[in-house]
């Protein structure tokens, strides 16, 4: 392949695409949960990686790319890199390293709200260390599965089984150990529940930046490019890999679309976005095996799963995953390493025997090979998996406690009181500008020196006229405060005090979905306007409110009349009639 000179070159550059897919991950992750767990995301994608690497080094690397032992089953440990270094294959070591590291941090989003940071650390360390390298070694460390099995080899060209099945099926276990986010899920007498067999409603929490989980698949769909095109033996076939790869990304992104606008009567965004990944996870696999059709099929059926495994994951089993990391990593790995034995078409990437899926002609032989190594790479992890996260339950803990994770794991395992400042709790403003400050310096401070004197601020008199004092307030939807503007100035209204809000009335909102749960009760974006009347007659407000909002539809708004006792023009002291009156 003559890329930028070499293929060697390129070869890189995918791994260095590969990394930057740390990125999107953390972006996918931080929007599709609450903003007050934001800076506890972003810490555990940037450490899986670090830590990955240290073990790697150490152990990992040997276990995959080492020399055979027991049967194909594993590598050998050693530290070639350290005492062979001007011959080591570092190109190799760094391609698998960055692979690794994706392994790991799929985890994070299914396990995201509600899991201890050293516990989540020691996940990464043993997941990079052991159950990655061991079962990489079986496909592309010359293993047991790169061997010809009934005239056929076990494919999975980029890792749609040994990266993204072994993601997600961690996730669920993972998730399931864990527990659902406090809030979730609720007993029959309405009451938050963790317990999975005390669940009778399912409660929809929505991420609090869907923009930025938009930004975070962007980047893994641009870096998918270097993950499935990075070990392409030439240009042509890495024409094919970018190809069959957005075919079906787009493919499975139109396929969510759509399924979710016919049965929730309007497309989910975030579950869009899950179908983009749901189609480049699944044709990661054969992407370099397969023809346009075949990555049409795979991501068409890519778009419905991840959608129909989110609602079964939440909905039946519930398991609280709040990214769909099981169903977009452990279905969709699954659904593409199984495509690849329907849909290959004769193309063989370890250079032998041709290999043809069952819908060109292969018969059953290599659909019967990737089931087999479906199995036992499923069964590797899942042996792991559990024992490690029951270890860690009884030992260190993975579940963070209810109050830190209802005030945020960022303040509680980070000290960080919001990821995003400008937007910190009022009451914890002042102690993280001096975490010191005693109760007597943080009091209100005196009046600065240019403040005019009490004996110069007028005094206040009472109006001559005893006209009674009354209240207005308005509330409506945003596109009729400019209609309700004009019509309280066509009736002599002077002031008026407008609040965006947010709010429902007995109609409780609109009827709206998010990844498929019910909103229990939508809280709608309006306007609430704020008017006092006295020369004014609030029978004439009131009329011309009514005739300004009314459409005849549920949603009008409510107006809301109070007495007022009194009133004070603070530049004049003028009070009550008069206060309210122009110069």
């Amino acid at each position: 392949m003559e890329i930028f000179g070499s293929a060697g070159v390129w070869f890189l550059i995918g791994a260095i695409l590969v990394w930057f897919m740390q990125a999107g991950f953390a972006m996918v992750e931080t929007g599709f949960t609450r903003a007050k767990h934001a800076g506890n995301i972003i810490m555990k994608n940037l450490l899986d990686f670090c830590l990955g690497t240290i073990v790697f080094i150490l152990l990992g690397a040997g276990l995959l790319m080492g020399e055979d032992a027991l049967f194909g089953l594993v590598g050998v440990p050693n530290l070639d890199l350290f005492s062979n270094f001007e011959t080591y294959d570092w190109s190799t070591f760094f391609f698998n390293l960055v692979f690794c590291a994706t392994t790991a941090t799929i985890v994070s989003g299914a396990m995201a709200e509600r899991t201890k940071f050293l516990s989540y650390c020691i996940y990464s360390l043993v997941i990079s260390a052991v159950v990655y390298p061991i079962e990489a070694h079986w496909v592309w460390g010359g293993g047991w599965l790169t061997n010809e099995i009934a005239g056929v080899y076990y494919v999975d060209f980029a890792g749609s089984s040994l990266i993204h099945m072994v993601g997600g099926i961690s996730s669920f276990i993972g998730a399931l150990i864990l527990g659902p986010r406090w809030g979730k899920y609720l007993d029959k007498d309405g009451k938050p529940t963790l317990k999975r067999k005390e669940a009778k409603f399912v409660r929809a929490i929505p991420g609090h930046n869907i923009p930025i989980g938009a930004l975070g698949v962007f980047i893994l769909w641009f870096c998918w490019y270097g993950f499935n095109g990075a070990a392409a033996s030439g240009m042509t076939q890495l024409a094919q890999v970018l190809v069959t790869t957005t075919v079906a990304a787009a493919t499975g992104t139109i396929s969510t679309m759509v399924f979710t606008w016919i049965k929730n009567k309007k497309p989910d965004v975030s579950m869009t976005l899950n179908g983009s990944l749901a189609g480049l996870v699944a044709v990661t696999a054969g992407c370099a095996n397969i023809d346009v059709v075949g990555a049409f099929f795979i991501g068409l059926v890519a778009g419905i799963l991840v959608d129909v495994t989110v609602e079964v994951v939440d909905k039946k089993l519930h398991i609280d995953d709040p990214v769909g990391a099981i169903a977009v990593h452990g279905a969709n790995g699954l659904w593409g390493t199984i495509a690849v034995g329907l849909f290959s078409t004769g193309i063989n990437p370890v250079g032998d025997s041709a290999q043809k899926g069952l819908f060109y002609g292969g018969g059953l032989n290599m659909l019967g090979v990737q089931l087999l190594g479906i199995v036992c790479i499923a069964a590797w992890t899942i042996v792991c998996m559990t024992a490690l996260f029951f270890l860690l339950k009884k030992t260190v803990g993975i579940r963070a406690s209810k109050i830190e994770e209802i005030e945020g794991l960022d303040k509680h395992e980070h000290g960080l009181v919001s990821a995003y400042a400008n937007f910190a709790p009022v009451p914890l403003a002042a102690e993280m500008l001096d975490p010191d400050l005693s109760a007597a310096e943080a009091a209100p401070k005196e009046a600065p020196a240019e403040a005019p004197a009490p004996a110069e601020i007028p005094v206040v008199r009472a109006s001559a006229k005893t006209e009674k004092l009354s209240k207005v307030v308005i509330v409506a939807k945003q596109s009729k405060f400019e209609d309700l503007k004009t019509a309280l100035e066509a009736v002599g209204v002077t002031g008026i005090t407008v609040t965006q809000v947010l709010g429902c009335g007995v109609e409780k909102g609109a009827s709206e979905y998010y990844r498929g749960v019910k909103v229990d009760m939508d809280l709608l974006p309006k306007v609430k306007v704020e008017v006092v009347v006295s020369k004014v007659p609030v029978e004439k407000v009131v009329e011309a409110a009514r005739a300004a909002l009314y459409t005849g539809h549920i949603g009008d708004g409510k107006i809301f009349v109070y007495d007022v006792e009194d009133v004070v023009r603070v530049r004049t002291g003028e009070s009550g009639y008069d206060a309210l009156q122009g110069e």
